[in-house]
């Protein structure tokens, strides 16, 4: 039996896990060039999303930082929206 109540909820789970490890990277783990580009294709993806996939990717956002226990995570997700333009 899975965690997650959706695919959706599992793929936007490690989509914030990855970009949280990226944006959180020393310099000594990873290039900070390609976490610069690794991070804007994220972007890229959220960009091309349709009106109603963002409203919902923006509602499971929600749910996660509702959700989230730990401070530093609840930050993250709470300006996840505006730092990857799920919010226009």
């Amino acid at each position: 039996m899975s965690q997650y109540p959706s695919l959706t909820r599992a793929l936007a789970d490690a989509l914030v896990d990855l970009t949280r490890f990226v944006e959180s990277a020393d310099d000594d783990l990873m290039d900070q060039d390609d976490a610069v580009k690794a991070l804007e294709g994220v972007g890229a993806v959220v960009d091309r999303l349709s009106s109603t996939q963002r409203a919902k990717f923006q509602q499971v956002i929600d749910a996660m930082t509702e959700a989230e226990t730990d401070p530093g995570c609840r930050k993250f997700l709470a300006a996840f929206p505006d730092g990857f333009g799920l919010v226009e």
